[in-house]
């Protein structure tokens, strides 16, 4: 019951402290990378804004996260104390919403906190994911 890649999906009610979106997955054979977003909206034109890009890279072996807000980048963090994905091989992503920032789990390791650029949390009710995996559930 894979979900289709590029998935979008909403988020009920918005994100809000103590809310965890779980992604579980399996990196593709020969990946190059895949993100996952948590946006306002769905909105291509104008781009909606982006609470927190994950990315993860193969060929560099990054896991880095950055936002848009009214259609600007900020500034990119890349710094992680090991690279958690294996190509062929399941996973699973926590991102848990708290009051000044999200942290984000895999495999039940916290690899990393990201601090709030959009402060309106409820208005982060898109989930994006697109890439080099198969997606097996969404929580």
């Amino acid at each position: 019951p894979f979900q289709i890649v590029p998935f979008c999906g909403h988020i009920k009610g918005g994100m809000r402290p103590g809310k965890k979106i779980l992604v579980m997955g399996i990196v593709d054979l020969n990946p190059e990378s895949f993100g996952i977003s948590l946006t306002c909206g769905e909105s291509e034109d104008p781009p909606a804004d982006v609470a927190i890009e994950l990315k993860a890279v193969f060929t560099d072996r990054q896991f880095v996260r950055n936002s848009c807000v009214a259609g600007e980048w900020g500034e990119e963090q890349s710094s992680i104390p090991y690279f958690p994905f294996i190509p062929d091989q399941p996973f699973r992503v926590e991102i848990l919403c708290e009051h000044p920032r999200f942290r984000v789990f895999v495999d039940g390791h916290q690899l990393f906190d990201f601090y709030h650029r959009i402060e309106t949390l409820s208005a982060i009710d898109t989930i994006k994911i697109n890439g080099d995996l198969q997606l097996t559930k969404l929580g």
